[in-house]
């Protein structure tokens, strides 16, 4: 699988021009959570709609794509005039009839008759859908590259950003690791403070002060959370390394990861942690936000 990473907003641009036709093609998109395209083009491109539609789809797997498709005909004699004699024999019968009938005089003449409504009409010539579909397919798929291009250089500083959050991330998961054990430790000083307090001179019981640090630390506890956080972590990064299609599979690492921030700040019990909790919660919803913008 290719190791390349997309971003999902991008632009691409295409023309190609010969004493024919001229066809310009451009593509445009935009976060979607699933892959739409929005073919912008002239009727007379209709027929090829599906195979755009499929060609499109070999450059991207997610976004809001509109494809912007113009087109020039330069053939002379691509359209020619047809002459449509029982409508106008109608015509002149028409006004034969009414200068009968008011005796009025009739001054219908060849100019005026050929300009009355469908006497004469332009019609386009056949055109060659295979050859036309080889000229345009050509086109859009030079746009298509030069559009994937885009993305992928987008894509590429999306991965440096991810990755730098990250590290990030993991530091402050690090600090809340460290933290904990000197948590206990000043639990147990205060709680055997508090004990001698109340207590005065009489023998304090270690076991009972032991059990009550017991019941503490695995309150506290985030052992299991902060395994997951780094677990997550390196998923990520792992994913971030294979590239392409990866936008879902990073959403749903970054929600698992904010689960675990949420138990961690729940759990804290002391400032800096509680501190270090809201770091972490922050830096999740920073690369939240930007796996939001890979495909």
């Amino acid at each position: 699988m290719s190791d390349k990473i997309y971003s999902m907003t991008g632009f691409g641009r295409a023309e190609a021009q010969d004493e024919r036709r001229k066809i310009s093609v451009e593509l445009k998109s935009v976060n979607h959570r699933f892959l739409e395209l929005n073919v912008k083009a002239p009727k007379k491109f209709s027929v090829f709609e599906s195979k755009i539609r499929a060609l499109i789809k070999e450059y991207a797997q997610r976004g809001k794509i509109d494809i912007f498709i113009t087109y020039e005909d330069f053939t002379e004699g691509n359209a020619t005039l047809k002459y449509h004699p029982e409508l106008a024999k109608q015509y002149v019968d028409c006004a034969e009839e009414i200068e009968r009938f008011f005796s009025i005089p009739n001054d219908l003449t060849v100019s005026k008759l050929m300009n009355l409504p469908d006497v004469l009409t332009m019609e386009e010539q056949e055109m060659d859908e295979e050859e036309l579909w080889k000229d345009l397919e050509k086109v859009i798929r030079d746009a298509a590259e030069s559009f994937r291009h885009a993305r992928n250089l987008e894509g590429e500083n999306l991965r440096v950003d991810l990755l730098t959050k990250l590290d990030e991330l993991e530091a402050n998961v690090d600090r809340v690791i460290e933290r904990e054990p000197q948590i206990i430790a000043d639990y147990r000083q205060r709680l055997e403070e508090k004990t001698k307090e109340l207590l005065e001179d009489s023998q304090i019981e270690e076991s009972r002060i032991a059990a009550e640090v017991v019941l503490f630390a695995d309150k506290i506890c985030t052992d299991e959370e902060t395994v997951r956080l780094k677990s997550h972590i390196g998923n990520m990064r792992d994913t971030l390394a294979v590239g392409t299609g990866i936008g879902r599979k990073l959403d749903f690492l970054a929600q698992e990861m904010n689960r675990e921030a949420n138990t961690i700040l729940s759990k804290a019990n002391d400032l800096e942690t509680s501190n270090t909790g809201v770091d972490l919660k922050t830096c999740i919803e920073k690369i939240r936000e930007q796996v939001q913008n890979v495909e």
